[in-house]
């Protein structure tokens, strides 16, 4: 059953779907999560955030391949070895147009809010959430025979809202969480964040108006 709970150093959690499986590892320094995503059907995958630890991504890659990696946003952590997997698996590069200046990798595909990217039949919708990063980007797949699932980066955690580092950032990082991810989506929907274990939406609701009241 997965769970989530990865640890750097350990193995890969799959979360198996019915059109779509989810790996989850946890790989350098900083507790990083890499998301191998695989379409059942046609078994395209797509990789988020070459963080660290290119051959151990390559191994959860295996012999099939990327189409793509996204990265979900421009900070160092999420991109150490991006130009190594690109380079080993001829992927393209996907980040969000006012994150791909400050990632050191050409990116080929300039993502914009509401954008569908495709995992083989499956398809990933980007939400631009503006706080964290000018750019950063979540990522929801709509699951038709289950809740969403949201892959969120930096901008969402368990227990808060990503880093932000001015009270306008905050407010910025803040209202687009709730508006975006809480107020659509309900309790059920999976949240995988860019460190650290997974959560839910309902698990986090509750704590919203603490999060706003202590600005972090």
């Amino acid at each position: 059953m997965y769970t989530g709970r990865v640890s750097v150093g350990g193995p890969a959690d799959v979360h198996e779907l019915g059109h779509l499986i989810i790996s989850k590892l946890a790989v350098g320094p900083y507790d990083n999560n890499v998301y191998l995503l695989r379409c059942r059907e046609t078994g395209a995958q797509v990789l988020v955030d070459a963080a660290a630890d290119p051959d151990r991504i390559m191994d959860l890659i295996g012999p099939d391949g990327i189409s793509m990696v996204l990265t979900t946003h421009r900070h160092p952590d999420h991109w150490q070895a991006l130009a190594e997997i690109v380079a080993r698996t001829g992927a393209l590069t996907a980040a969000h147009a006012l994150d791909a200046p400050g990632i050191p990798v050409p990116t080929d595909i300039l993502l914009t809010d509401g954008d569908l990217v495709p995992v083989g039949t499956c398809q990933l919708e980007v939400i631009h959430l503006v706080g964290h990063t000018p750019g950063s980007a979540a990522l929801k797949y709509d699951d038709p025979e289950g809740p969403p699932h949201v892959i969120t980066g930096d901008c969402l955690f368990p227990g808060g809202v990503g880093k932000t580092t001015t009270p306008e950032d905050f407010e910025s990082l803040y209202a687009g969480v709730v508006e975006r991810l809480f107020d659509p989506l309900p309790d059920e929907t999976w949240i995988y964040p860019g460190h650290g274990y997974d959560t839910t939406v309902g698990a986090e609701r509750p704590a919203l108006a603490e999060w706003r009241e202590r600005g972090w």
